[in-house]
């Protein structure tokens, strides 16, 4: 990544701005999950309800930790498809303010299989990752288009990628005795429960 790109970008997260930065599927807004008024910024900019949970993305198996409880059954899907186009639902840890997951115990956390975006992650720490767009619309998939849904005001820097067009990434909630497909991606679902194996 550009240097000064990569630059204005961690500068932005630093002052409370968001950041429109590229995944393995889509385009997302990255806030600092640890700073409650920028993580209200994305909730507001996007207009999403604040009882939605936003999902995290992260850089490595440690950061994840630090924000999520993992058992055996976890660590057999995060070593199997992370990073990837899979999303867990995990017990979160009191770390996490509750803004992030709408006062729910568990959070959505993924790692992205995406270069730019695990830069930007492992030099600055976890990110909300929810699409680029207003919510209930589609969500752009080149910067110049994301750019006709949000203003500069609302936006501290952009990291465009090129087209990003991606399905959305599979969710599995591993929070319960038996794991929950929520929502079907790339990666299928007997691929997932397979390596979640029988428990």
């Amino acid at each position: 990544m550009n240097k000064q790109i990569l630059s204005n970008a961690l500068s932005a997260l630093e002052s409370g701005k968001i950041v429109v930065y590229p995944t393995d599927t889509l385009y997302g807004l990255g806030a600092d999950i640890y700073n409650k008024e920028a993580v209200k910024k994305v909730f507001d900019i996007k207009k999403r309800p604040m009882d939605m949970p936003l999902s995290v993305a992260v850089s490595c198996i440690e950061d994840l930790e630090k924000i999520a409880y993992i058992d055996d059954r976890s660590k057999r899907v995060i070593d199997t498809f992370f990073p990837g186009k899979i999303t867990l639902i995990l017990k979160k840890k009191k770390i996490v303010p509750d803004v992030v997951t709408a006062g729910l115990r568990n959070i959505a956390i993924r790692i992205p299989e995406n270069a730019v975006a695990l830069e930007l992650l492992s030099l600055f720490g976890p990110l909300t990752c929810t699409s680029a767009n207003i919510h209930g619309r589609q969500t752009p998939t080149v910067i110049n288009d994301i750019l006709m849904q949000f203003t500069n005001k609302d936006i501290g820097a952009f990291i465009d990628h090129g087209k990003l067009e991606g399905k959305p990434s599979t969710i599995i909630d591993l929070t319960g005795k038996k794991p929950k497909i929520l929502r079907k991606g790339d990666i299928t679902i007997k691929d997932a429960l397979d390596a979640i194996g029988d428990e």
